[in-house]
């Protein structure tokens, strides 16, 4: 086992994208950052930025638990370890906080053990990471960048890449208040009618090929993208526990931008074409209505991650 220090960066992810739930998602630049040292003994964590006040600093930090399972999965047990980590990503908004948690654990440990990228290889770095999170839709962006949309197979989880057009960026819309994925998952039906389901997989299919189709007319592509982001299974379900948001994403869409939620939310992306009318994103924040909730709503264009998390290993020796 290499001592190092290892740094990795994974990104923020936006999860379902729509139509696709549980299924697609998209990896954007905004990174968190980790660095992993093999100690003598003990447990060290240093945390700044987001939750750095309410983030356990013991067992129990969701990165910690995520080096332990990759150690094991390894076959390794090391000493002690040190953990620094600069938090960027907002906590509970729906951008994947979690998956960057678990995927920077996973590849901090496979970086620290010698030959780990062969015992532990892209797809079962993607297994492991899946059964901590509990489903592939954001750990699997976060590996491996860009558009992906994830799925089970009997033997494990697997993952399909693809970029977006170059001309497509992301409008992110982040309230200062978290919400609990739990919640959100809990406000969702058992079943749904046929025709709902039948109109997703349709959307679907139509927001990939939005997404990745080259050459499009720049006002054609915000069309297919306003459609594609067309959703019937979840958002409607959930939108009782985050009303301005609903609110937002009905502005947004009003004006014609393809908006959704951002996986759980509460966060609202919507996707921005260049070369089609622009999206005044702080004007649409300055618009949320604090009578509902949170007066404090940030925006920000990121564009998409074209690689997953980023791993600087040439000290972990």
């Amino acid at each position: 086992m290499r001592r190092g220090p290892v740094t990795v960066r994974p990104p923020a992810t936006s999860a379902n994208l729509g139509p696709g739930f549980d299924a697609f998602g998209l990896a954007l630049e905004l990174r968190d950052e980790v660095t992993v040292e093999v100690a003598d003994s003990g447990l060290e964590i240093e945390i700044s930025g987001e939750g750095a006040e309410s983030l356990p600093v013991d067992e129990n930090h969701l990165i910690v638990r995520s080096l332990r399972a990759a150690f094991g999965r390894l076959g390794v047990a090391p000493p002690g370890l040190r953990v620094r980590c600069v938090n960027r990503i907002p906590h509970g908004r729906g951008l994947g906080s979690s998956s960057a948690a678990i995927c920077a654990g996973v590849m901090a440990a496979r970086a620290l053990v010698a030959d780990g990228e062969l015992e532990l290889d892209a797809y079962g770095a993607l297994d492991l990471a899946t059964e901590l999170e509990g489903h592939p839709d954001n750990v699997a962006p976060c590996l491996v960048g860009g558009f992906t949309t994830a799925w089970r197979q009997p033997d494990g989880v697997d993952v399909l890449r693809l970029d977006p057009a170059e001309e497509i960026s992301a409008f992110l819309f982040v309230p200062s208040q978290p919400l609990s994925t739990h919640v959100a998952r809990g406000l969702l039906p058992k079943d749904v009618p046929h025709a709902d389901a039948s109109f997703n997989a349709g959307r679907s299919g139509l927001l990939a090929l939005a997404l990745t189709t080259p050459g499009l007319a720049a006002e054609r592509r915000r069309e297919l993208l306003f459609a594609g982001t067309e959703d019937r299974l979840h958002q409607d379900y959930r939108a009782p526990a985050m009303e301005q948001s609903a609110q937002l994403i009905a502005r947004l869409r009003a004006d014609g931008h393809p908006a959704v939620v951002s996986g759980a939310g509460p966060s609202v992306l919507a996707f921005g074409v260049s070369g089609a009318p622009a999206l005044r994103a702080a004007e649409y924040a300055r618009g949320v209505d604090p009578r509902v909730g949170d007066s404090n709503w940030g925006a920000a264009e990121l564009p998409v991650a074209a690689v997953g998390v980023v791993v600087d290993d040439e000290k972990a020796r």
